[in-house]
């Protein structure tokens, strides 16, 4: 998948999910309305939510192999690959379930659903990561890093 394909997807998906956020969840009667001095500081988190959500799903469709050529075990790749598309796409349910929200029951439902798994997915990716930097280096691949590391080197000024 091009990058071009995954950018248009993220803002193809990303523009609807920010125009349908208050169709899908409405406000709730008594709700404040926030002063036009505000409503920028509100709707900048929103814009990036709703892109963060087309990311996510863009992700979906297009990460998958590429982690997978990472060589890690497939239960690691699975779980990263769920986790990176988590941490993308719950951003915009998370944040519109919160301005919806008028209990603590419904915000003890918030942070089960949305804080700890962002978390668990976190340190999942976390794993990942730290296993991909202490991995040993494929043959031919380590004097590649070598020619490359010269090169910048002798380019410096």
């Amino acid at each position: 998948m091009s990058k071009k394909f995954v950018v248009a997807l993220s803002i193809g998906l990303g523009i609807p999910a920010f125009a349908l956020a208050r169709v899908i969840w409405p406000n709730p009667p008594g709700a404040p309305v926030p002063s036009a001095s505000l409503l920028p500081f509100l709707m900048v988190p929103a814009v990036f939510e709703s892109l963060a959500l087309g990311a996510g799903v863009a992700f979906l469709l297009a990460g998958g192999r590429a982690l997978a050529r990472l060589g890690q075990p497939r239960w690691l790749t699975l779980a990263t690959y769920a986790s990176v598309a988590w941490t993308l796409v719950s951003w915009w349910p998370h944040s519109n379930m919160h301005r919806v929200n008028t209990s603590l029951q419904g915000l003890a439902v918030i942070d089960w659903t949305f804080h700890i798994t962002v978390i668990v997915a976190a340190g999942v990716i976390a794993v990942f990561v730290y296993r991909i930097i202490n991995s040993p280096v494929e043959a031919g691949a380590g004097e590649q890093q070598r020619t490359d590391a010269r090169v910048l080197e002798t380019s410096r000024p």
